[in-house]
């Protein structure tokens, strides 16, 4: 064997040991406390409309065992939501999608954001339903493939929102547009841009909405892997 074939078989063995480690790790982690360790108090209702804002007065396990004074916390209700974002691998191309936001109001760069696209999960749907439906509604593009990326708190300090993302593959070739469900005020233009582009938007602050990033970060790290698993 080679010096230079016993150099790269070293760094292969470190890589597969570091590995290894970490999953014994994550095996092994807990967390201290858990559900059984708060105690709601009083759960009042402060307004519900098609959001709901909930008052709690509770108590919580102390990591020295004890319990907390009552504490009060206000909780934002606003359901779950799915989002994708879609990548043409032949292309190396993103599909986004720019329209109004009222919580960018006050935002630097305005209320109008360059998003991924995204909807809420009602009823029975899963979240894999829910991002393809988005996908024709707010894009009008076909997902063929879906990445599961991660299942993420959006704030939980002070709301319940978790989002499924994904990563969806699609033909990007004709994508563009205006598009959104009329009825329900939606105004959607599609934008196809390169990955390298999307990432210095990202970059810039232009992008500045949490799924986008994580997405596009993603996607970043993982280019290479996801073209290889969907071209070849």
């Amino acid at each position: 064997m080679t010096g230079g074939a016993v150099c790269i078989q070293s760094i292969i063995s470190s890589q597969v040991v570091e590995i290894h480690d970490s999953i014994k790790f994550l095996d092994c982690w807990e967390l201290d406390m858990t559900n059984m360790d708060v105690e709601i108090l009083e759960k009042t209702i402060c307004f519900e409309g098609f959001f709901r804002l909930e008052r709690y007065r509770l108590r919580h396990r102390l990591f020295n065992g004890d319990w907390s004074r009552p504490l009060v916390r206000e909780l934002f209700e606003r359901g779950h939501a799915a989002a994708i974002l879609p990548y043409d691998p032949i292309r190396d191309e993103v599909i986004l999608i720019e329209q109004f936001r009222i919580g960018a109001l006050a935002a630097l760069g305005g209320p109008w954001l360059l998003e991924i696209v995204a909807g809420v999960i009602e009823g029975n749907e899963t979240a894999e339903e829910v991002v393809k439906r988005e996908s024709v509604e707010e894009a009008d593009c076909v997902i063929t493939d879906l990445i599961p990326l991660y299942d993420f708190l959006v704030s939980p300090g002070g709301t319940t929102e978790r989002v499924a993302l994904f990563c969806g593959r699609v033909d990007a070739a004709h994508a563009g547009g205006i598009h959104g469900a009329a009825d329900e005020g939606e105004d959607i233009k599609v934008h196809v841009v390169t990955l390298d582009a999307a990432l210095a938007l990202v970059k810039s602050g232009r992008i500045n909405s949490a799924s986008s990033i994580i997405a596009l970060q993603w996607l970043a790290l993982n280019r290479s892997h996801v073209q290889t698993l969907w071209l070849s």
